[in-house]
């Protein structure tokens, strides 16, 4: 009876498979969480041995909006980081290149077919994009429909098999196995890192400082008495600012030329450890009580300046004149979704979002100097949007031979680059293609969780079959296509690229588009310095890995 319902009423399926695939996918057990996307297959996989089915158009539709936003959020990242980035862009190479060798590999050796290969190549590199970007791939391959659909239904299979031994390894590897063979104590070698990079303390992701990085303090000027606003400012490298000033119970307009009398009150605003360093030598802390609060404004600004990529944010202060500067302190660091630490050390890329904190005029006239206010809207620009897709299907239709290997790109790869060229358009010219993060991120949701509970529903009946033939050889395959590239990637970071041990395992866990590795390393190290790593490997991981699904195919079916 539930069979029927679900056939006659194919929706049912599709809720059913999101809602209780991410209830299950939202259990951690340790550092390992399977997440809504797998945990969505695995329902949908169950359901499709009821038969239920979605249309083929409503799964095209939810793909395409997925990798096109995609392509969209993560394409001012991408292209900031080609280049500059190379050290850990190599990692990224590092990754792609041995995914394939090693994919080849299992072709040759276990006889896999193409949906296979493409399956395992997804599942444990923990890329769920490439089931799509692979699934047309074959489509598009003139095969008859039932060898079509069995080859597609074996990625499916391959890549739940595969993905949650790939997602363990990549979890273990990165948070405790790496460290034993870098022989360092991974949070001892974080705190280090924190402080080089100029901060003061260390807190993990999802705490907040028990001693905020910006505040304002007030003092009544007794040693500083005779020195000049803009002295006093220039002694603590602009770290702090004069922001109001009371002298014999009387406002007094703030001139950088002004000097302090004794017995004037003085709100002073900047970096903690510049205000902590300057109090012995202004006089004696008072409560303060008539001062208003002086970080009134908070601004979100898109960083542009071409001169300001790669730039610390103790450079762009310094490279600042004292009247830009003055007043503007970065409060957080955000990129590509991921909040990056704030500190005189990190260094800035284009596309950045960059958390402005100041008196209002202050804020605004940064924000001008470093590229544009980031719109508070929630409108989407469907015309943009409509545009982009289309422009992602039309370029779908190119494709080739290269050295005898016909490849072809298909709407997913399509929609990709597509949506990489829109979102970098619309990083340059922000008054056209409005797309919030939050409906960004949730055309990427629900667009892949629809996608997977398709595709997990028409593999049903053929996933048992392809676990049968090949037994343990998935998984294990599985674990040495994430083993064999961190290895690789461990030994020529640390050893030749000499990069630092949080942001090097951060940039292996990005390779392997991992967010639960990530999380896990937050966890382990007690601060955020490994996603400076992340955020650079993932942003070009996550546009490379999918299109190496067309790849992959054609490469199978040429080699098997």
């Amino acid at each position: 009876m539930i069979g029927e319902l679900l056939k006659s009423q194919p929706e049912i399926a599709l809720f059913v498979s999101l809602a209780i695939g991410y209830f299950i996918g939202s259990f951690r057990v340790g550092p390992i969480q399977l997440g809504g996307v797998c945990g969505t297959l695995i329902v949908a996989l169950i359901l499709g041995q009821t038969g239920a089915r979605l249309a083929p158009d409503l799964k095209n539709i939810a793909f395409a909006l997925f990798i096109f936003a995609l392509g969209f959020t993560g394409g001012p990242q991408f292209f900031a980081n080609i280049g500059r980035g190379w050290r850990y862009g190599l990692l990224s190479v590092i990754e792609i290149v041995s995914v394939l060798v090693l994919i080849m590999i299992a072709v040759s050796v276990m006889r896999l077919d193409i949906g296979t290969a493409a399956g395992l190549l997804a599942g444990a590199a923990t890329e769920s994009a490439v089931i799509g970007t692979a699934s047309e791939a074959i489509g598009k391959l003139g095969l008859g429909d039932a060898e079509t659909l069995r080859l597609q239904a074996n990625i499916v299979t391959a890549y739940s098999v595969s993905y949650l031994f790939g997602l363990i390894t990549i979890v273990l590897f990165t948070s405790q196995f790496a460290p034993l063979l870098l022989r360092i104590n991974l949070r001892d070698e974080a705190e280090r890192v924190w402080r080089k990079l100029g901060g003061s303390g260390a807190f993990g992701e999802g705490q907040r400082a028990a001693a905020p990085a910006l505040v304002g303090r007030v003092f009544r000027v007794g040693a500083a008495a005779g020195v000049t606003v803009y002295a006093l400012e220039q002694r603590h490298g602009f770290n702090l600012t004069v922001e109001q000033l009371q002298r014999n119970g009387a406002d007094v307009p703030v001139d950088p030329q002004l000097p302090l009398a004794a017995g004037d009150l003085i709100l002073v605003a900047g970096r903690r450890e510049a205000v902590v360093a300057a109090a012995a030598g202004l006089g004696e802390e008072v409560d303060g009580a008539g001062f208003g609060q002086v970080f009134a404004e908070k601004l979100d600004v898109v960083l542009t300046r071409r001169d300001l990529h790669g730039r610390t944010i103790a450079q762009v202060r310094d490279q600042a004149k004292p009247e830009e500067g003055r007043g503007v302190y970065i409060a957080a660091v955000t990129r590509l979704e991921s909040t990056v630490p704030a500190l005189p050390g990190t260094e800035l890329n284009r596309g950045d979002v960059l958390t402005l904190v100041g008196a209002k005029a202050d804020v605004e006239r940064g924000a001008k100097r470093l590229g544009y206010v980031l719109p508070a809207t929630q409108k989407t620009d469907f015309v943009y949007l409509g545009l982009g897709v289309l422009v992602g299907m039309a370029i779908g239709h190119l494709g080739g031979q290269i050295g005898g290997v016909s490849i072809a790109l298909g709407t997913g790869g399509g929609c990709l680059l597509s949506g990489l060229l829109f979102g970098w358009i619309r990083s340059r010219h922000p008054l056209v293609g409005s797309l919030p993060s939050a409906a960004a991120q949730i055309l990427k949701d629900f667009g892949l969780a629809t996608f997977i509970a398709a595709v997990g529903l028409s593999a049903g009946p053929d996933a048992i079959k392809l676990v049968r033939e090949y037994g343990l050889a998935l998984p294990l395959a599985g674990i040495l296509m994430v083993l064999v590239p961190g290895l690789l990637s461990l030994w020529i970071g640390h050893v030749f690229l000499k990069l630092e041990a949080p942001m090097l395992l951060g940039a292996i866990a990005g390779q392997q588009c991992s967010t639960p590795a990530i999380s896990a390393l937050v966890g382990v190290t007690g601060n955020s310095t490994p996603v400076i790593g992340y955020t650079i490997t993932y942003a070009l991981s996550n546009i490379l890995l999918p299109l190496m699904g067309p790849v992959v195919v054609g490469l199978a079916g040429k080699v098997g």
